[in-house]
C-alpha cells in the first residue's frame, strides 16, 4: 500500500457517483458544494465554460478534467453569462447525495443546440475527518487542460469511463465503480507529478524516494513498532536527516503520522470487521487493549468498543 492508493481503498465511503450529460445550449447549471466529498467534471464533447464561485470563469474544451477534492461548489454553462439552474435537492439532504451531484440524469438533452456538449459528472463521498493529508494540499479546483500526447492513461480512462456510463450492459455494475477510482487515481497522479519538483509538501514527498519508502512501509506495517530510527533505515538517510526530510515534505513528525495512519486503519477495521479489540489494537501496533483504547479515544473521542454502534458519518468523524 501507498498514501495515493489508500485514498481510495480507505478514505472513501460508498459507491462513487457519476453521469454522463448532453446539454444543448443555452444552458447553466450550479453545482452545490458538499463538505466531505471530492467531485469532478470531464468534458467529453464540444466546450463550455468553469464558473467558480470566485474568480474569473476558465474556458474548458474537450478532454479537459476538473478535480474538486473538497466538494467545492461551481457551475458550468455555455457561456460565462449564462443564467445557472439551482440544484434540485436539498444540499443538507445526506440521503440524496448521489442527485446533489449527479445533475440531470445520464442521456438528458438540455437546451436547443444540435451540437451541445457532453459532460461526465461524479462524485465520491469521503470519511469525514479521515480525509488523507495530501488531499488537503490540493487547490479546492484541479484543473487539468486536455494536451495532445499528455497523460495517456487518464485520456484513456476517461475514455473508457465515458463509453460505459448511461449503458446498461452486463458487467456495467463492477466496471463503473472500478473505472472511476482509476479515473481518480490518475487525476491525483497527474497532478502531483506535475509539481513533483516543487521542493516541498505531497508532490514532492512522493517523488522522493527516502520519504515514499518509509510511507509504504508505514501503510503496509502500520503493527510494527516503528521508530525514528527504524524508519531512518528503510530510507537509507541517518535519524536526524530523514526527520528533517520527512516532517518538511509531509508536515508532520514520522511518528505523528504512524499514529494518524494506525489510528485510521483502526477505524476501518472496526468499521469493516467483527474483530475483537485485542485482535484490532494487535493488527495497529498496541500489545494491550487498554493502551488501544486510551489511543483511539484521544484521536476520534469515542472508545473504540462505542465506535461500532454509531452510524457510520458520526464514527469516521472527531
Amino acid at each position: 500500500m501507498d498514501p495515493l492508493s489508500d485514498v481510495i481503498s480507505v478514505m472513501r465511503t460508498g459507491e462513487p457517483r457519476s453521469a454522463r450529460v448532453r446539454w444543448r445550449a443555452p444552458w447553466g447549471q450550479r453545482f452545490t458544494g458538499v463538505p466531505g466529498s471530492a467531485g469532478f467534471q470531464v468534458i467529453l464533447q464540444g466546450s463550455c465554460w468553469l464558473i467558480p464561485r470566485e474568480g474569473e470563469p476558465v474556458a474548458l474544451h474537450t478532454g479537459d478534467v476538473l478535480f474538486l477534492p473538497h466538494g467545492t461548489g461551481h457551475g458550468l454553462a455555455d457561456d460565462p453569462g449564462s443564467v445557472l439552474a439551482e440544484p434540485a435537492c436539498d444540499p443538507r439532504d445526506a440521503s440524496r447525495f448521489e442527485e446533489r451531484h449527479a445533475a440531470p440524469p445520464a442521456g438528458v438533452d438540455l437546451g436547443e443546440d444540435p451540437a451541445g456538449t457532453v459532460t461526465l459528472c461524479g462524485a465520491y463521498e469521503l470519511r469525514r475527518g479521515r480525509t488523507h493529508p495530501l488531499l488537503g494540499t490540493l487547490p479546492e479546483i484541479v484543473h487539468l487542460p486536455a494536451r495532445v500526447g499528455r497523460r495517456p492513461e487518464l485520456r484513456a480512462a476517461v475514455d473508457l469511463l465515458g463509453a460505459e456510463i448511461g449503458r446498461e450492459r452486463p458487467g456495467s455494475a463492477a466496471l463503473v465503480p472500478a473505472l472511476l477510482d482509476t479515473l481518480l487515481l490518475y487525476i491525483l497522479r497527474a497532478w502531483f507529478d506535475e509539481r513533483a519538483d516543487a521542493g516541498a509538501g505531497w508532490p514532492a514527498a512522493l517523488a522522493d524516494p527516502a520519504t515514499t519508502a518509509a510511507l509504504g512501509a508505514i501503510h503496509h506495517e502500520p503493527g510494527r513498532s516503528w521508530t525514528v530510527e527504524s524508519l531512518a533505515t528503510v530510507a537509507g538517510l541517518s535519524r536526524a536527516a530523514f526527520a528533517r526530510r520527512f516532517t518538511a515534505l509531509t508536515g508532520q513528525p514520522p511518528l505523528s503520522y504512524v499514529t494518524w495512519w494506525r489510528m485510521t486503519t483502526a477505524a476501518r477495521l472496526l468499521r469493516e470487521s467483527d474483530a475483537p479489540l485485542s485482535a484490532v489494537a494487535g493488527k495497529v501496533g498496541y500489545r494491550s487493549e487498554f493502551a488501544f483504547a486510551a489511543a483511539y479515544k484521544r484521536e476520534f473521542g469515542t472508545p473504540p468498543g462505542r465506535h461500532r454502534r454509531l452510524p457510520e458519518g458520526v464514527a469516521a468523524g472527531r
